[in-house]
């Protein structure tokens, strides 16, 4: 495929991309020759020791069961569908898509495995492996806001061009990627599938993070809906607000390895923790609790 081709392809989002690939590998159905001297733009039995998986791969979790079941089918019928790899140096391929299947294949025992081999640059490795991977159903709400975020930083990539590329509406990326703002115990709640991204995309309506971790709580403990998640947010910025405007503090601000400590502190107990720290080295920790349901479970984070 010529280099205008594959801009062209690219340009148009993965579904163009993708079509292109089965184009071409269609072209060599007729068999996969074992690796030789081969070519870019081809398929070849490639040994998998030879296949390095791409450092920068967006996916992390890989469900044990689900992968000894598609080892277990491979083990029976083989690959069916190709990785995708571009070749890095003699006798050494980096993965572009497919390490679910690459995985699989050395639990089957497999020595070698069929893959397409593709000429790309380092930046359209990672952004094919990313568009490819979006593409997957399985994927949760986290990490499709960290291939996002990944498409943007790494490839250089704005949230109009990223929308483009998936064929979203750019308000639709720019939510999954607030999520990113949220604590680091509400983002394992919606990658582990305990709460959605409608409760994550209520709970973040909250300025503050000692707010939304309260409400993340609440919702995990009574298994509220997302109205419900929605309805309690609202009532709490309805009460801040008719509490009038926060004077401005004239405390000083602490050093940013005490406030890493402030909120490691403030998402270990789920709740707001203000550390207070003089010249001196003297100072006062208050963490706050919203009734005695919710003293009692501090005291037992602490084991008291």
């Amino acid at each position: 495929m010529s280099q205008i081709n594959k801009k062209q392809a690219l340009g148009k989002g993965i579904k163009a991309l993708l079509d292109t690939i089965d184009d071409e590998m269609n072209t060599h159905k007729e068999g996969v020759p074992a690796v030789s001297g081969q070519n870019a733009n081809t398929i070849a039995r490639i040994p998998v020791e030879q296949i390095k998986v791409n450092p920068k791969q967006p996916r992390r979790d890989f469900e044990e069961q689900a992968m000894q079941e598609l080892a277990e089918s491979i083990r029976l019928h083989d690959v069916i569908q190709p990785v995708t790899v571009t070749k890095i140096g003699q006798n050494s391929y980096q993965l572009i898509s497919g390490e679910r299947r690459l995985r699989a294949s050395k639990l089957a025992g497999l020595k070698d495995i069929p893959a397409y081999i593709r000429t790309a640059d380092s930046q359209g490795i990672l952004e094919m492996a990313l568009l490819e991977n979006l593409q997957r159903e399985d994927l949760n709400a986290i990490e499709i806001a960290l291939s996002y975020r990944q498409l943007m930083d790494e490839c250089g990539l704005t949230q109009e061009q990223v929308a483009e590329r998936m064929k979203k509406e750019r308000s639709t990326v720019a939510n999954y990627l607030r999520l990113l703002k949220l604590p680091p115990d509400v983002q394992k709640a919606v990658r582990d599938g305990q709460i959605s991204m409608g409760h994550a995309r209520a709970i973040i309506g909250l300025e503050h993070v000692e707010q939304q971790l309260y409400i993340f709580r609440e919702t995990v403990q009574r298994g509220l809906s997302v109205r419900q998640v929605e309805q309690m947010v609202k009532d709490m910025t309805t009460e801040l607000s008719e509490g009038g405007s926060k004077p401005t503090s004239t405390a000083p601000k602490l050093p940013i390895a005490y406030k890493r400590i402030e909120d490691g502190m403030a998402s270990l107990f789920s709740t707001k923790v203000k550390l207070d720290r003089k010249k001196s080295g003297k100072g006062s920790i208050l963490i706050e609790f919203y009734n005695d349901e919710d003293l009692e479970r501090i005291m037992d984070k602490m084991k008291l």
